[in-house]
């Protein structure tokens, strides 16, 4: 595979033997090192021999991949089609691909923030590259649940509830009532519901009053009411609890919506976004040493505590900073606080890419060691006792580690951060990992993965997209694979969602650490997420990943619905399910290449049009993650798991010739002028049909496909970085 060859323009200062790019060195430098109080000389001293030592290791593991990667296609070309089971275990073991399961051992990772250890609830995840998206995404720990249902499909629009410019009562009617129907199953009350309710107050003994048709109701469960804000007997909110989260009843009879209510309520506030996790990774375009230092830099002033961004609609401006934690009175009297902002995690890249933006003798050096050393000293500022935005209260670090493959990789990952934490002076294990169970090496030797970081781990969660695409590649050359909304419901994709969360519970995360789930991508479709999402905690999962505010605060109602902790009770009772030999099975099309022309023209056409919508954007716009239109014109999210997917099924489909190189290309340029037609709004945007051949954005996503067979384990982060530096470099942006 070749990649565009582009001249190193960077300034760069010279420490310690390290070629850093200024604007990485002036933020440690200037700005993070006064903050945390390291010596600048030690730093990069340390920062140096780090370097030096984890580096040939970093290229060993990788090398590793590549060596077993061989090994399996060559297994695959003499075995097509589903292999025997037992037959294939055999092989997977005799290569060191599958290795011995471990005692079902407990973790024991210690100083875990309850936002992790005991409370399920919704996951919010988003581009760190996108510093006003990052403060939105850190002040979704509390969102407006009437607000959440009035703007989105929550609320059907038939029958004059649709949204329009203005308030419309009949829309607002039906949000109301769903909000209380809502109250009624997650704090029920004694023979009333909450649509009948005439007062919430406070007695002067700090008990919570609620009047219905004259009599006074309570609550089934009286621990749910925790206090108050305002005065007792005219109070501006009920502050609520059910499994772990909060719930605020909002009191204004003065206010637009209150005024009309019964109870003068004018809003129920959720607890949505528990955690979030800025992302570094998938959802991120920094490819040098600029970008990093700016992607940094927004990390430390989130953990820092007085990051703020300026934002202008039409010809008014405001500006957004994090929340401050929400203050109420106990029905004893006493004052307490909830923490305002999402508990947040830091995703790290992965351990294949290199960056510029550190050189040692012209090399670059591994981006996930700097990506550790930097995120982690950036996250300092965050453990301060004295910090009103403090982030851990247990003194810890979160930072997600993705895309490893088995539990070599995951001690590998161990080492780097007990290396960093001696590095920045901080206590053994302060830096807490989640994993991300996303590659099928690491899915076929989980219980050894989780082993390995028993001391660290606060995560595991499944990554079904990477995760398909990783399936497709590893078993590239087996035949050719089912169509991309298939593997939903292939056999292996259950065992693996169904492994996850067996895995966890036989190793005790439950307490400890977080079983998780993946996203929903369809952001217009909060509908669908009500009816659907639910599943997950239903499953085990004790958080699963949204793409919006909105998204978390519709789903922390599914929270309030499932009690994940007797879900996950009763799935230790059960037992482990047998899913190994589920889960090892490959997704080859039993038809051979017989799909039907309509099926794939159908599929070439949709995946074609997503990998050129993602990839444009990314190339020519440094934008990581975004909402791109399908081709039904019906928005999706789209990172770089996605196109993974997509790149890899096109280049496994060529591969085993479903389609030939003549036929994708004919619909690379069809669907390249309709993603041209749906972006013709914006200014910033090159269309690409003017010219395929100087379209860089173009390349990158034939590139992504005609090259699929051979990026490592089938990653688009090789291609698009290389293709994004030409782009910065053409334009004069580098």
């Amino acid at each position: 595979m070749t990649t565009p060859q582009i001249e190193d323009r960077t300034e760069r200062v010279e420490v310690a033997g390290l070629a850093v790019a200024r604007p990485l060195y002036d933020f440690v430098q200037d700005t993070l090192l006064p903050e945390i109080g390291l010596d600048a000389e030690k730093f990069w001293a340390d920062a140096a021999a780090l370097f030096a030592d984890l580096t040939p290791k970093n290229k060993q593991l990788l090398a590793r991949r590549d060596e077993l990667q061989a090994q399996l296609d060559d297994y695959y070309r003499e075995n097509p089609g589903q292999p025997d089971p037992a037959e294939h275990a055999e092989f997977l073991r005799s290569i060191g691909y599958l290795v011995d399961k471990p005692e079902d051992a407990a973790i024991r990772t210690a100083n875990v923030d309850e936002e992790f250890a005991d409370v399920a609830g919704p996951q919010l995840v988003v581009p760190i590259t996108n510093a006003r998206f990052a403060i939105n995404a850190a002040n979704a720990r509390y969102g407006s649940l009437y607000d959440a249902l009035y703007g989105t499909d929550a609320i059907p629009t038939d029958d004059g509830a649709e949204p329009g410019k203005g308030y419309n009562p009949v829309r607002g009617d039906r949000v109301i009532a769903w909000a209380r129907n809502f109250l009624d199953q997650a704090v029920p009350l004694q023979g009333a519901s909450h649509a009948d309710i005439d007062e919430y107050t406070v007695t002067d003994a700090g008990e919570l009053k609620i009047v219905s048709d004259g009599n006074e109701v309570a609550l089934v469960n009286p621990e749910a009411y925790l206090g108050y804000q305002g005065e007792k007997g005219n109070p501006t909110g009920i502050v609520l609890v059910n499994n772990g989260l909060h719930i605020i009843i909002e009191i204004d009879r003065e206010s637009e919506i209150g005024k009309t209510d019964r109870a003068g309520v004018k809003d129920v506030t959720l607890e949505s976004a528990v955690s979030a996790i800025m992302d570094f990774e998938d959802s991120a375009a920094a490819v040098d040493g600029a970008d990093k230092a700016g992607a940094y830099a927004t990390w430390f002033g989130l953990n820092k505590g007085d990051i703020a961004e300026t934002v202008t609609r039409g010809d008014k401006s405001f500006t957004r900073s994090q929340a401050d934690d929400i203050a109420f009175t106990t029905k004893d009297g006493g004052e307490a606080k909830l923490h305002g902002r999402a508990m947040m995690l830091c995703r790290n890249v992965g351990h294949l890419m290199t960056t510029p933006a550190i050189l040692v003798d012209g090399e670059e050096v591994p981006e996930g060691l700097l990506d550790a050393i930097i995120t982690v000293a950036s996250a300092i500022p965050g453990l301060r006792e004295d910090n009103p935005h403090r982030n851990s209260r247990s003194g810890s670090v979160y930072v997600v580690k993705p895309k490893q493959h088995g539990p070599e990789e995951v001690a590998f990952t161990n080492e780097i951060f007990t290396r960093v934490e001696q590095m920045l002076g901080l206590p053994e294990f302060t830096v807490k990992v989640g994993c991300m169970d996303e590659e099928r090496r690491t899915s076929a030797n989980l219980d050894a993965c989780i082993v390995e970081a028993a001391d660290r781990l606060m995560f595991i969660n499944t990554g079904f997209l990477d995760r398909t695409g990783d399936e497709i590649h590893t078993s590239m050359q087996a035949g050719p694979m089912v169509r991309k909304a298939d593997m939903q419901t292939a056999p292996w994709k259950q065992a693996y969602e169904d492994n996850n969360v067996d895995a966890g519970i036989a190793h005790n995360l439950p307490g400890r650490a977080q079983i998780g789930k993946g996203m929903w991508a369809e952001t217009e479709h909060m509908a669908a997420m009500l009816d659907k999402k639910i599943g997950q905690p239903r499953e085990g999962a004790n958080t699963a990943w949204v793409p919006s505010p909105t998204g978390a605060t519709l789903h922390a109602t599914h929270y309030h619905q499932v009690d994940v902790d007797e879900v996950q009770e009763e799935l230790r009772k059960q037992g482990r399910r047998d899913t190994f030999e589920r889960l090892l099975t490959v997704p080859v099309n039993t038809g051979g290449n017989d799909f039907g022309e309509d099926a794939i023209k159908e599929e070439l056409d949709n995946n074609c049009q997503s990998i050129l919508g993602y990839v444009v954007r990314w190339v020519e716009q440094g934008v990581g993650c975004s909402k791109v239109p399908d081709i039904h014109n019906v928005d999706l999210m789209e990172d770089r798991a996605t196109c993974r997917i997509s790149s890899q099924l096109l280049a496994n489909w060529l591969e085993h010739g479903v389609v030939t190189a003549q036929q994708l290309d004919e619909t690379l340029q069809r669907m390249a002028k309709v993603v041209d037609e749906q972006n013709a709004g914006d200014p910033n945007y090159l269309p690409m049909a003017a010219d395929f051949d100087k379209s860089i954005g173009f390349q990158a996503a034939r590139d992504l496909i005609f090259n699929g067979t051979k990026s490592p384990s089938g990653y688009t982060e090789p291609i698009l970085h290389a293709r994004r530096r030409e782009f910065k470099a053409v334009h004069g942006l580098a």
